[in-house]
């Protein structure tokens, strides 16, 4: 459904997110081993991340990447939209670029629900609260 880069992303803020919340930064490395990605794959998402300020970073022997507790509100749709963009939440399920009511692809009306489901859940569901079922041990982020 996502990019592996959108998954990549998400998973490595969650993760950043809970290593803030037990108010700790985190490495490159640490974050990659974590969620099962390739390093250098990882480096570009995060400097992705960083740039559309979802995430934060410090360099140097003290410095790593977290989240400023103000951005616990931060919403999964903004992760999306950076690395994906917002045509998960808008397109058309086959890709087409005029696909609509008046023109519907196959999958037009079948879709409709899914699509907006998805966006709902996407708009509504903050960093914080995930990352807090990893914090409590109730979800992980890797077999």
């Amino acid at each position: 459904m996502f990019s592996k880069a959108c998954e990549y992303a998400i998973r490595s803020t969650l993760f950043i997110a809970g290593e803030s919340q037990k108010e700790r930064r985190t490495s490159l490395k640490e974050i990659a081993r974590a969620i099962n990605s390739p390093e250098a794959f990882t480096a570009k998402i995060l400097q992705k991340l960083v740039q559309q300020n979802i995430v934060n970073s410090i360099k140097g022997p003290r410095g790593g990447f977290f989240i400023d507790k103000e951005k616990n509100t931060t919403k999964l749709a903004e992760i999306v939209r950076a690395i994906d963009g917002d045509s998960i939440m808008n397109g058309c399920a086959l890709g087409l670029e005029k696909c609509s009511e008046d023109h519907p692809c196959p999958l037009h009306f079948d879709f409709v629900n899914i699509r907006s489901g998805l966006k709902h859940m996407l708009e509504t569901t903050s960093i914080f609260e995930l990352s807090s079922k990893l914090v409590s041990g109730t979800s992980f982020l890797k077999l």
